[in-house]
């Protein structure tokens, strides 16, 4: 199949596919055989502070209980350890452990190299423009911006 009859969504999902692969590998590459796609999808979405379980399965797109047993792998892992919410002592936050804070680098590593091999390949000037126009149409697709 050519581009123009492929749907821009899935133009738009096949790069990303394939930088997750890659990171996926580097990670396994260093030793941290124990992670998978669909764990990072939820270790990406832990903001700083950490981030409630419901969050975590909104925004990564599955059940709270997908979620919550996702969660549940990487805590017995090392990579997440869940924490009271300063905010509501009711709640707890899923937080990145010792061990995921030390497997971070590689993944931003391994993003860092894709990027500028889609630099190379597209040139500076279009990536940046690519950029962009991915920024401004994430304004109407992304609740979470």
């Amino acid at each position: 199949m050519t581009e123009d009859q492929l749907n821009t969504g899935l133009l738009l999902y096949i790069p990303y596919r394939s930088l997750e692969n890659r990171v996926v590998q580097a990670l396994h590459d260093a030793g941290y055989r124990d992670i998978t796609t669909a764990q990072m999808k939820i270790v990406q979405r832990i903001g700083p502070g950490g981030t409630r379980l419901t969050d975590l399965a909104e925004q990564a797109q599955v059940t709270k209980q997908t979620a919550g047993f996702l969660v549940d792998q990487l805590e017995k892992a090392g990579w997440v350890e869940r924490v009271p919410d300063p905010t509501d002592k009711r709640a707890r936050l899923v937080r990145i452990s010792g061990r995921g804070a030390d497997a971070l680098p590689i993944a931003a590593a391994a993003v860092a190299e894709v990027e500028a091999e889609w630099a190379t390949h597209l040139g500076k000037r279009h990536l940046a423009q690519l950029r962009q126009i991915l920024g401004k149409l994430r304004e109407i697709t992304d609740p979470y911006a």
